[in-house]
């Protein structure tokens, strides 16, 4: 009985240490699932946290190229507006610097734009016809001019000398320069 009492015992201290040591398994793996669960959230929360942060320097990066992006485009728009502006002066200039040389310039630009290509047409299709024209009305002026010196000259010369009157004569002459001075001129008006 002492034998059967002892191996009892012995089975039960056996089963109890079983059992604790069962036990005790079951805690370690428990609080290693705990750890395990604990770090993954705290991994889950970090990946989170570094998402969020690169997810706002993604949008502070989109945000400054698109206010880099419309600064470029207002400074475009303002070159662009500084450009025409010049031009606009360009063109007022020449338009009023044409008007003041121009022999009958217009006020308005449409009348003045429509008076500038009559004006070049008439003068590509009549300027041949002009400096023929003007030709013939300065030799007529300077025949009939030439005529009344003559006349008024002839009473003179009989009063001069020889010498004199050839002088006269030669300064009253025309020469090359005056009769072309003269023709430029007229070709000019008749423009």
């Amino acid at each position: 009985t002492l034998r059967t009492e002892e191996r009892q015992r012995l089975a039960r201290e056996r089963r109890e240490e079983r059992e604790k040591q069962h036990a005790a398994k079951e805690t370690q793996i428990l609080e290693k699932e705990r750890k395990a669960k604990l770090q993954y959230e705290k991994q889950l929360e970090e990946r989170q946290r570094k998402l969020k942060e690169q997810k706002q320097k993604e949008e502070q990066r989109r945000a400054a190229v698109e206010e880099k992006r419309k600064q470029k485009i207002e400074e475009e728009k303002e070159r662009y507006e500084a450009v025409m502006h010049r031009t606009l002066e360009r063109n007022q200039r020449l338009e009023t610097r044409q008007k003041r040389w121009s022999w009958g310039g217009s006020v308005t630009p449409d009348s003045e734009s429509k008076t500038a290509l009559l004006y070049t047409a008439s003068k590509r299709s009549t300027s041949t016809a002009n400096i023929k024209q003007t030709e013939a009305v300065m030799n007529k002026r300077l025949s009939s001019s030439a005529a009344l010196l003559n006349a008024s000259d002839r009473t003179r010369r009989s009063q001069l000398s020889p010498l004199d009157s050839s002088v006269i004569s030669r300064l009253l002459a025309p020469t090359q320069a005056s009769l072309a001075r003269s023709k430029s001129a007229a070709t000019l008006s008749a423009d």
